[in-house]
């Protein structure tokens, strides 16, 4: 017998992948990352929470990296959305005080530097990671910086792409060494490298 506290089994779907079932996935990994870390994380455990079959899972998703990203994919579009608008100074500094609330403060941002920290040993998770969510958020942050340089929002003296590295990258060291984002930081990245026009 199912011990009392095991959430129900839900009916098999074979290979069409059930909506009710594969967001309780996703949200079972993102749970059990935050409790565990990556290295405590298994399809055993993310199925048994999500009660779903460990066959189930593995039809819909190689590994656990390929549910993270999924979950990763998914969260950033709902809680960190690009802007898409015509860009200024003041939607970009927005965007990056979001970020740095995302990674520090989001479960959503803990995947994320789990990945960002197990794709420095294994060469699959890097590209993965790279090919689904670093390169095309990258795209989308890159081509934001562009435009807000042709509408003479901004005139930073690198490009477009170098710039967005430069601004997200100490916003992403202090997550990863747990120093928290330090307050004026997104300010002074924002006034030293993307020099924004004064009205």
């Amino acid at each position: 017998m199912p011990a009392a506290d095991s959430p129900p089994r839900r009916p098999r779907s074979g290979n069409r992948r059930d909506e009710a079932a594969r967001l309780a996935v996703l949200h079972a990994a993102d749970d059990l990352l935050v409790e565990h870390g990556f290295g405590g994380l298994t399809v055993e455990a993310i199925a048994r929470r999500a009660g779903v079959a460990k066959q189930t899972i593995y039809r819909w998703w190689p590994s656990k990296v390929e549910i993270l990203l999924d979950t990763l994919i998914e969260d950033s579009d709902k809680h960190l959305p690009v802007p898409t608008e015509r860009p200024t100074a003041a939607s970009i500094r927005g965007y990056l005080r979001d970020f740095a609330r995302f990674l520090t403060r989001d479960t959503a941002g803990q995947v994320l530097l789990a990945l960002l920290a197990e794709a420095q040993h294994h060469p699959d998770t890097a590209r993965s990671f790279h090919d689904r969510y670093l390169g095309p958020r990258r795209d989308l942050e890159r081509d934001m910086l562009a435009r807000a340089i042709e509408a003479g929002e901004i005139s930073p003296g690198l490009s477009p792409a170098a710039a967005i590295d430069a601004l997200v990258g100490p916003i992403v060291y202090c997550a990863l060494t747990g120093t928290g984002v330090p307050r004026g930081l997104v300010d002074t990245l924002v006034e030293d490298l993307l020099k924004p026009r004064s009205d």
